[in-house]
């Protein structure tokens, strides 16, 4: 937990500095209201007593008690500041340090968790910090100044007293043995609610066309249970909490007043007592048992810290493990190409593994990709096509061999320049929530996209039909992931927002999937027309989609099978030929 500390701003340090200030002054004025009860005990017992004296140190009462009020206002005010201002400095760190995870990072922290962390676990470290930080600072001044004022009276009211903290530390034994072991178990269990629901909402669609609903419901009911079965446990031992307390400091309120009457009526039989012994021996009752109960809060409230904090600290180690991820992909330096090969992409002997795989994905790919080439890639399901294109702009590094952009290293390009060289369609078209023209002029300001490119990077991907009969046109509301679009248009706008950004290479990673066949032919055409200096490299299922390509490279279990053009394949590459007569019939690829 006092890790997490180190994001504290100047700033925030100074606030706590004042906080602390006005938490001795509070806590002084707090047991300055005995002494004046007390002095009003002896007034009013004092035959003779002017009600003068006994109004002023009743106004005295009152000013401590206000200002007591005060100080605590001021208190609040400035830990509050601090424990806001500290959650979302940790949560920007968590969203900036995800933001640079590669694939790896993310699939081993899973996005549920992640989730969770942003969110459940920095409200954790917040709740903590705002209640936590004024106990743990008050706590001990007052205990100790509240024990410093009670020392010398009587060792019968003190023995007493620290009777009712044995009980009290006992109480807090059991809450620290039973209880705080479950808060971590919470928060995995958070974890897994998270995961079903975002699962649940995101695959709606196959829930209710499988008619799934009653597995997903009992899916989430069990998750949901073991999370609240968890919680009673915790919540059941904490129960005797406040029972507890409330025995301990009516207990002790009993035996210190007990105790005084027996003091005083020993005081009563002894001839030689005078009324002002009795009058001391019941003023220090009051006061030692004001004080006493002070001493009973503060250890009460010091088990606030021990139910908060330890939650915290678990949501602190999980916040830090993600802060602390050394990112497996290194960024490099060069800002710009250092070689005159502009828009070539070569593979030079690459292979690579998935982490904890048992065997490689790619084996020894090598080919090269010239400036204004078309490369296309096909192969059966699972033979490393997409993995292949995800490591170009360095999505996953290479384990072995080395991939060139512009004649250089790409592991030598800072990523952001990798980034911007590269144009990037994935599998899955994703939309963001906003507009056709916010998605299709996404990204950074390097790459300021004009009116004029967007609507030539709509015309260009075959969007202008639909785009313009939207309501408001270029200005239509896209909702979250692109759920009021078909997945055609979500394709097709993915693909105007690659090619708004003039890229000088270009990655279609099976993106003109859900094209029809004629849109998919035009889109092509346009691709080559309007963009004859890119490179275009495609990953597609589908023959039509890649016969025209300068370069196709045929995988087969991760590795190259045949290189070549349409026409060269089909005379030398076995796999190839499969692939091509399970879709089309000799009469056709004839044809074609």
């Amino acid at each position: 937990m006092l890790k997490i500390l180190k994001y504290l701003k100047r700033k925030e340090w100074m606030m706590i500095l004042f906080s602390v200030i006005f938490i001795v002054v509070q806590v002084y004025l707090d047991l300055e209201l005995p002494e004046y009860m007390s002095k009003i005990t002896q007034l009013i017992q004092i035959p003779g007593s002017k009600m003068q004296d006994i109004f002023e140190n009743g106004g005295y009462m009152m000013l401590c008690a206000l200002g007591s009020l005060v100080a605590s206002f001021v208190t609040v005010f400035f830990v509050s500041k601090v424990a806001a201002g500290l959650s979302r400095t940790i949560r920007s760190e968590v969203f900036t340090k995800v933001e640079g995870f590669s694939m790896e990072e993310i699939n081993h922290f899973s996005t549920s968790s992640l989730i969770t962390r942003s969110s459940n676990d920095v409200t954790q470290i917040q709740m903590a910090m705002s209640l936590g930080l004024q106990v743990l600072i008050k706590a001990p001044i007052m205990a100790i100044w509240a024990i410093s004022k009670i020392v010398d009276k009587s060792w019968e009211w003190t023995l007493s007293t620290a009777g009712a903290v044995g009980v009290l530390f006992l109480i807090i034994s059991v809450v620290v043995i039973f209880a705080l072991p479950k808060f971590k178990v919470i928060q995995t269990l958070t974890d897994n609610l998270n995961r079903v629901t975002r699962e649940n909402l995101t695959g709606l669609r196959v829930i209710r066309a499988y008619n799934a609903e009653n597995f997903e419901e009992e899916k989430f009911e069990t998750a949901n249970h073991k999370l609240m079965n968890t919680n009673l446990f915790i919540n059941r031992i904490m129960a005797i909490m406040g029972p507890g307390m409330t025995l301990i400091m009516s207990g002790l309120s009993l035996s210190i007043y007990w105790i005084g009457a027996y003091l005083i009526n020993d005081v009563q039989l002894t001839s030689q007592a005078s009324v002002l012994d009795r009058v001391d021996i019941f003023s220090d009752m009051v006061v030692f048992s004001s004080y006493a109960i002070q001493v009973v809060i503060s250890f009460m409230m010091l088990t606030i810290v021990f139910i908060i904090v330890p939650r915290a600290a678990v949501s602190a180690g999980r916040i830090l493990e993600v802060l602390n991820t050394k990112e497996t992909i290194k960024d490099g330096t060069l800002t710009q190409s250092t070689q005159d090969q502009k828009g070539t992409v070569v593979f030079d002997n690459v292979s690579f593994q998935y982490p904890d795989a048992s065997e490689a994905i790619l084996e020894n790919i090598s080919f090269t990709a010239n400036k204004g080439e078309t490369v296309a890639f096909i192969g059966s399901t699972g033979s490393g096509k997409s993995t292949l294109v995800n490591l170009i702009p360095r999505f996953f590094d290479v384990t072995g061999g080395q991939i060139k952009v512009n004649g250089q290293d790409i592991k030598e390009y800072t990523q952001k320049y990798l980034h911007s060289l590269v144009g990037f369609v994935p599998q899955k078209a994703f939309l963001f929530s906003g507009t056709v023209r916010s998605n299709v002029s996404y990204g950074d300001a390097g790459h300021e996209v004009t009116e004029a490119d967007m609507k030539k990077a709509i015309e260009i991907a075959q969007s202008s039909d639909f785009v313009e009969k939207m309501e408001d046109g270029y200005d239509a509301s896209i909702s979250q992931s692109g759920s009021n679009v078909s997945g055609g248009q979500r394709q097709r706008l993915a693909i105007s927002r690659a090619i708004s950004r003039k890229p000088e290479i270009l990655v279609f990673d099976d993106s003109f999937s859900a094209l029809d066949y004629k849109t998919d032919r035009v889109l092509r055409a346009a691709l080559n027309k309007e963009l004859k200096d890119t490179t275009k490299l495609i990953v597609a299922q589908r023959i039509g989609t890649i016969r025209d390509a300068d370069k196709i490279i045929v995988l087969d279990e991760g590795k190259i099978v045949g290189i070549g053009t349409h026409q060269e394949l089909m005379q030398t590459c076995e796999v190839y030929q499969d692939i091509a007569y399970s879709q089309l019939s000799k009469e056709e690829l004839a044809d074609e």
